[in-house]
């Protein structure tokens, strides 16, 4: 998408988030926003939208420079994975959590029992997205999909969003004074973007309306229905804790509970292996940190928010809700980390390998990991897919 004919999508957000320091520069940009704007106003008659409903949104929209520049600190992607764990698990969340659950049980009970989704997975995105409804953003929704869509932040998605954002307003679906939520657009106590909300959102208790920001069935009806609509399998685990045997020798990484339990592995809990079902090694940390058994449920969890760090922290908020204990292991807390620079130099050497990286951006994710992964096991080292500086200056060698 361009904006202006001489400037890429690349060019208009490097503009944008310098705008402070160039007056000129804030006049031609809000001006070319206007313009983009009224193209929405065109585009969205086109798709059958009132014209009047759209004035009524879009009036007094201005380009958010600040939503722009929140683009390049998503924590989660960049934060070590104890200290975000840390922060998503402070706060008085655990306590907060308890006392919610045992308040609303029933309603909980009945998510369960019609979906499949387990509780504590539920509470633990509750609890992430907007600490339990304390705070859900102050953002104007439309504003911000408007501000990240006129830079091409993400291509077209964030464009696709906006549409329907002015689509739910225009149905009577989502009040326009209610569209507030996050910087990127997210909305209600558990952040749903607005073609989650179309998708997903239920009227759970039956009022006659789909209320994510103050509703509290609706909320936790519509949170279980979009994971089981993803996949959720009822019964299964996210996950847990591990020990590996001394000298495992890695040959299995991914399979059936009992296939593991054969080499040796052991809950850390103390449990029994679970008697039915697959699942792989997940090393959040390394082979130094805690390492867990994932099953296809964690994958649902990051159908949610797409970081690993995000997923185990939900599940592991929500275990901890229900009475669990806290992770064995110790975190490498000391072990050094790669700067910001090191991890685009790492996806950019994974890449020249041969593997899909994703984009090249700095942020580790799944697909850098285990792209990672695949390395380790062709060097013969551990296949843990953490990057380190020394695996950095594998990769160099």
């Amino acid at each position: 998408m361009k904006i202006r004919s001489l400037l890429s999508s690349f060019q208009v957000l490097a503009t944008v988030i310098g705008l402070c320091a160039a007056p000129s520069a804030m006049a031609q940009s809000s001006e070319d926003f206007q313009i983009f704007l009224q193209k929405i106003k065109q585009q969205g008659v086109s798709r059958g939208l009132k014209a009047a409903s759209l004035d009524r949104s879009l009036e007094g929209v201005t380009l958010d420079t600040a939503v722009i520049a929140l683009t390049q600190k998503q924590s989660e992607f960049t934060k070590p994975v104890w200290s975000y764990l840390n922060d998503g698990l402070g706060g008085g969340r655990i306590d907060k959590g308890k006392a919610l659950l045992a308040q609303h049980k029933p309603l909980f009970d009945h998510a369960e029992k019609r979906f499949g989704v387990d509780r504590g997975v539920i509470l633990g995105i509750w609890g992430m997205e907007s600490n339990f409804g304390g705070f859900s953003g102050d953002k104007d929704v439309i504003r911000s999909l408007a501000s990240l869509a006129f830079v091409g932040y993400r291509g077209d998605f964030f464009r696709n969003e906006l549409m329907i954002a002015l689509e739910l307003v225009d149905k009577g679906q989502a009040p326009r004074e209610s569209m507030k939520g996050s910087w990127a657009g997210a909305m209600g106590q558990t952040q749903f973007m607005p073609s989650s909300f179309k998708a997903y959102a239920i009227d759970f208790d039956g009022d006659g309306r789909k209320n994510i920001w103050t509703n509290l069935s609706d909320i936790i009806g519509s949170t279980a229905n979009y994971l089981a609509a993803h996949g959720w399998v009822a019964g299964l685990p996210w996950g847990f804790e591990i020990k590996l045997p001394q000298n495992y020798a890695y040959s299995l990484t991914e399979g059936d509970f009992a296939a593991f339990a054969k080499q040796g592995v052991k809950r850390s809990d103390g449990k029994p292996m679970p008697q039915r079902g697959n699942a792989k090694l997940f090393f959040p940390a390394g082979s130094e940190g805690p390492v867990f058994l994932i099953t296809k449920n964690f994958d649902m969890i990051r159908a949610y928010n797409a970081s690993d760090a995000y997923a185990l922290t939900v599940a592991h908020l929500g275990d901890r809700i229900r009475g669990g204990a806290p992770f064995v292991k110790a975190w490498p807390s000391t072990m050094p980390q790669l700067s910001a620079d090191e991890r685009v130099e790492f996806q950019k050497r994974l890449q020249a390998l041969g593997y899909d990286v994703g984009e090249i951006d700095g942020r580790i994710g799944s697909k850098t990991r285990n792209a990672l992964r695949q390395e380790q096991i062709k060097r013969g080292q551990v296949p843990d897919g953490w990057p380190t500086p020394r695996a950095l200056n594998m990769l160099k060698n």
